[in-house]
């Protein structure tokens, strides 16, 4: 718990569906394969794989559903409220978005891009494993901060 590891999931997918350029009607599904979790640490990501986390032998893939997405106060500033679900649980989490704007890339294609950040805690979906460490306190923080940077390509 005195530093922070990173890690990312390598296989993803996402459909994001809206009738207007603000999103504010955006439909989001995304899938994420718990096995393709990768902190540059192979025994760790055996670990992560096992049933101490994401146990993965039962629990193929976590799942978030965007199902409100808010204009705030900051430009560009957005919240997406949704459903990720994780080894069973379904849980309600908020991320805050930042909107990094729309435009057509040099081969004629438009793209949207986004910024989302948010935490939760690890233990709200059954994720509890920790060890004591032998000068004191614990192994493992409780907090999990998620960051993506996403580009959408509109399909014509």
């Amino acid at each position: 718990m005195i530093s922070n590891v990173h890690g990312a999931f390598r296989e993803f997918n996402a459909s994001i569906y809206t009738t207007g350029e603000d999103f504010l009607s955006a439909e989001i599904d995304c899938w994420i394969n718990t096995d393709s979790n990768d902190t540059g640490d192979k025994k760790r990501d055996e670990h992560l794989k096992g049933p101490d986390f994401f146990n993965i032998e039962n629990h193929k893939q976590i799942t978030f559903i965007g199902n409100t997405f808010e204009k705030t106060s900051a430009k560009d500033g957005y919240e997406l409220y949704g459903e990720l679900i994780m080894k069973g649980m379904t849980k309600q989490i908020k991320l805050a978005v930042e909107f990094g704007g729309i435009m057509k890339d040099p081969w004629g294609n438009e793209k949207a891009g986004f910024t989302l950040n948010g935490t939760i805690n690890r233990k709200d979906w059954g994720l509890i494993w920790n060890t004591a460490l032998e000068t004191g306190g614990i192994m493992v923080g409780e907090d999990v901060k998620i960051n993506c940077e996403i580009e959408l390509l509109k399909e014509a």
